[in-house]
């Protein structure tokens, strides 16, 4: 059965890795036995995380908003370990702008970095993944893929596009051997979700949201991460799991 969830050995490539979920898959993956390269902006934040994650573990520093640079970000990232074998594309931003408020530049910023990196990154990084047979691309959809929320229209825009990009790299990919999968977490305490999490009486109402009575904690992603990044999930591909203690259930 543990080798339905093996990736030892696997190169892996997880983007926002210097903080929250990202930080958390990365860890966990490492962990597992994966060589694991952790993406973002914050060099010193990496370098943190490397302190105190055991195993085969590199950090590239980059910003996944330049475009231009995506293909270099996919080459340099093949450096340390190799080819990626699983993409994790963690990395998001959340403007919070009122539908009202939304400025050119916020919803840009919003689209570019949630939606097009991910999708240019993967793009540069299925070729090599093609060639060995196999690959995995996880992508992170959220609540707001599927639900409203105040504040949350470019947001939600793009992660509602993350669902659907989700589709449809599973059709152009998968006959090449790499599955493409999206987590949609409920809510979760990280700095994305700093501002929710600040208001014990916000917090509350959205545990008592949920089927199970809580809000997550890092660890209730772990074993649905393992699922999409295994040969537990071969004959999963563009599905969208929600990881929300039943936020989406009511």
């Amino acid at each position: 059965m543990n080798q339905l969830f093996d990736v030892t050995g696997k190169t892996v490539c997880v983007t926002g890795a210097s903080s929250g979920l990202g930080r958390q898959a990365a860890s966990l993956l490492a962990g597992a036995g994966a060589r694991v390269i952790g993406l973002a902006r914050r060099a010193d934040a990496l370098a943190a995380w490397r302190e105190n994650t055991p195993g085969e573990t590199a950090s590239l520093t980059a910003d996944l908003s330049d475009r231009d640079s995506l293909q270099d970000i996919a080459r340099d990232a093949a450096q340390p370990f190799g080819a990626i074998d699983i993409l994790i594309n963690a990395a998001g931003i959340n403007t919070r702008q009122s539908a009202d408020d939304v400025t050119d530049a916020g919803w840009d910023v919003t689209l570019n970095l949630n939606l097009a990196a991910p999708f240019f990154l993967a793009q540069a990084m299925v070729p090599a993944m093609k060639k060995n047979g196999w690959g995995r691309i996880v992508n992170f959809a959220s609540l707001q893929s599927r639900r409203a929320f105040p504040g949350g229209i470019s947001y939600g825009a793009s992660k509602g596009g993350v669902e659907q990009m989700t589709r449809a790299m599973a059709e152009a990919w998968s006959r090449d051997g790499i599955t493409a999968n999206a987590l949609a977490p409920g809510f979760f305490r990280t700095e994305l979700t700093g501002p929710v999490f600040a208001d014990p009486v916000l917090a509350q109402r959205n545990a008592d949201q949920t089927c199970i009575g809580r809000n997550g904690e890092p660890v209730d992603l772990d074993g649905p991460l393992m699922f999409f990044c295994s040969d537990a999930s071969a004959y999963v591909t563009g599905q969208t799991l929600f990881v929300d203690g039943g936020f989406t259930a009511k």
